[in-house]
C-alpha cells in the first residue's frame, strides 16, 4: 500500500471539480478610453511640473495615478470554486470563503458580491466585484448557486 505524504492530501483536497475561471483585462477591451486615460495621466503630470519645476512630483504624480488605475491597465484573473472566490491582480491575491457572502448584485460590468444581507454604504468596502468577460451568464449562475439561498433573494437589477 502506497502511503500518502501531507502536502499531497493538503492538494487533493483542494482540487474542486466544479469551478469557474477567467480573466479581464479592460485596457484590451476598451482602447479609446485607454488612449485617453493615458493622454490625461501625462497632462497632469506635465501641469504638475510646469507648476513645480521639480522632477519628483510630477513622477510620484505618474506613479499615483497608474497605481489608482491598475485595476485597468494591468489583467485580473478571478477563480470562483465551491468553497472559494479568488482575484489575483498584478499587485494582490484576494481569496475568500463564499461562505462569508450573503447577497449579490449584478450589473452590466460585473457582479458585487456582499456579506450583508441588505443593501448598505459598506458593502463596497466588504464586498468583491467580480468584472463579467463575455461570461455574464455563467458567473451570475455560479454565484446563485454558492450563496446562502436564503440570502440569495437580492434584487437583480439594482
Amino acid at each position: 500500500m502506497e502511503e500518502k505524504h501531507e502536502s499531497q492530501i493538503d492538494l487533493n483536497e483542494n482540487l474542486s471539480t466544479n469551478q469557474l475561471e477567467w480573466k479581464t483585462h479592460p485596457l484590451k477591451k476598451r482602447p479609446m478610453a485607454a488612449t485617453l486615460v493615458t493622454i490625461f495621466i501625462f497632462v497632469i503630470a506635465i501641469l504638475v511640473y510646469s507648476m513645480t519645476e521639480s522632477k519628483i512630483f510630477p513622477t510620484l504624480a505618474l506613479v499615483v495615478l497608474f497605481a489608482s488605475l491598475a485595476k485597468f491597465y494591468l489583467p485580473t484573473r478571478f477563480l470562483l470554486d465551491d468553497r472559494y472566490i479568488m482575484i489575483k491582480s498584478t499587485t494582490q491575491t484576494i481569496k475568500k470563503e463564499w461562505i462569508n457572502f450573503r447577497s449579490f448584485y449584478p450589473d452590466k460590468n460585473g457582479v458585487l458580491i456582499s456579506p450583508f444581507l441588505e443593501p448598505t454604504r459598506m458593502e463596497n468596502f466588504r464586498g468583491l466585484y467580480l468584472i463579467f468577460d463575455n461570461n455574464k451568464d455563467e458567473v451570475i449562475t455560479f454565484v446563485k448557486n454558492h450563496i446562502n439561498p436564503e440570502a440569495s433573494l437580492t434584487k437583480e437589477n439594482r
